[in-house]
């Protein structure tokens, strides 16, 4: 396990109070590992879990050539360009059994959505493309072509190859997929288990009397339904107050019990300096300043789990101590922690897929960091994507990340933005 030192030393022009926001997705993928238990569970019961091993396919899919969709099914070699062709109809093939008659030279069997293709037919003319005249059909020239209409055996997948792979999650398409394999279960790796909470004096949890110079907590919520959406395991530890003793105490309880720690406020220069103090007692840990806005300052590190050996080969808790603001703590969460626990999840790595949408509005952004601005996506009347912020883009501004529906995201080199330029956004759907 590389030290925080270690990985520093191998990250290019590495800067603790100058960090750029790719700089710290390369950190950070160093950082963190897969976790290594699995599990086996129902097909029901993996729903967003992330596959531990390949699943292979038993056997092919479709079993067998068959019909894809209702009408009739013939010898595409009888076809001739710019000719009608007249077939007697032999039969029926109904799904879910085979049709075993006989099929003369001239005759073709009327057949059902998902049916076997009767032996020595290839091709399948639409219900609604021919006319009937008595006992035959006539197929009108040209509506059809050799081989149409005709799922192939195998042609979605073969027998005895990957049909979904490790590090994949299990969507709603996937698990019907493995349905269609016939296999009850899966294996996919162990829920990651995240603990968290909040700092600081003057906050107040829900219930408590309001006081002066004091706010209620929103970001144990914020961070409880980021986690939640993901699929994560979560452990509440409430509102941690500025106390050496109290802190310790939820570090400690927080290491032994998960997988990874987030905690929000108490990480800036200003503020006071227990908790960071005692992330320096506790853990391996070091304190950013990310060229970024919102979410300038973050620790990011690890905390040892009690009684597990040496600092430097015990297992221990990965730490990210997020901002206080509200919006802050959501920025650098979806910038920054989202990616790296689905990596701890043991999910492919992937990067937030960032869509294009012209912007309605000039933003002014100075090149040397990397901002997240609000945003609301929306088609204008030429048929293109657009974007326009929610106004006030202070980082203690919780309603105007409701209002939003993403974010867009100015790079790092990136300066002005004029009224019809293009702008990258994160959209919300899929990781809020």
């Amino acid at each position: 396990m590389k030290t925080i030192e270690q990985i520093a030393a191998e990250l290019r022009g590495y800067d603790p109070q100058a960090l750029s926001a790719s700089q710290v997705s390369e950190f950070l993928a160093s950082l963190v590992e897969p976790v290594a238990q699995t599990q086996t569970v129902g097909v029901f019961e993996g729903l967003d879990r992330i596959l531990a091993e390949d699943v292979v396919s038993p056997i092919n899919v479709p079993p067998h050539d068959n019909s894809a969709m209702d009408g009739f099914a013939f010898a595409g070699r009888l076809l001739q360009p710019g000719q009608a062709l007249r077939l007697r109809v032999a039969g029926t093939a109904w799904a879910g059994s085979a049709w075993t008659g006989a099929v003369g030279a001239a005759e073709c069997v009327k057949i059902m959505t998902g049916a076997v293709m009767p032996a020595g037919l290839d091709t399948v003319v639409p219900l609604e493309f021919v006319r009937s005249e008595g006992e035959d059909i006539v197929v009108p020239p040209d509506v059809v072509r050799p081989g149409d209409n005709r799922r192939l055996l195998g042609e979605d997948l073969m027998a005895g190859r990957p049909a979904l792979l490790r590090g994949q999650a299990l969507g709603p398409a996937a698990l019907g997929l493995v349905a269609s394999l016939g296999l009850p279960r899966v294996t996919v790796f162990r829920r990651l288990k995240v603990a968290y909470f909040s700092t600081g004096d003057e906050i107040l949890s829900l219930g408590e009397a309001p006081r002066e110079g004091a706010v209620y907590d929103s970001n144990r919520y914020t961070v409880f339904g980021l986690l939640s959406r993901m699929g994560i395991e979560v452990v509440d530890l409430g509102v941690i107050r500025d106390q050496p003793q109290a802190l310790e105490a939820a570090f400690l309880r927080a290491a032994s019990e998960a997988d990874a720690i987030i905690t929000s406020g108490g990480v800036s220069m200003g503020e006071a300096d227990h908790t960071k103090a005692m992330m320096r007692q506790l853990g391996d840990v070091a304190f950013w300043r990310i060229a970024m806005r919102p979410g300038r300052p973050m620790a990011v590190g690890r905390i040892v789990h009690p009684g597990a050996g040496p600092r430097e080969t015990a297992r221990s808790a990965v730490l990210f101590g997020l901002p206080g603001n509200p919006v802050a703590v959501m920025v650098t969460f979806l910038a920054f922690v989202r990616p790296a626990l689905r990596r701890m999840m043991g999910a492919i790595a992937d990067e937030p897929v960032l869509l294009k949408a012209r912007s309605a509005e000039a933003l002014r952004k100075k090149p040397g960091r990397t901002e997240y601005q609000r945003g609301i996506v929306t088609r204008s009347p030429d048929g293109h994507l657009q974007v326009r912020t929610t106004g006030n883009q202070g980082s203690g501004v919780l309603r105007s990340m409701v209002e939003a529906n993403g974010l867009i995201v100015l790079h790092h080199g990136q300066g002005n933005v004029a009224v019809g330029d293009e702008v990258d956004v994160m959209m919300f759907d899929g990781a809020v």
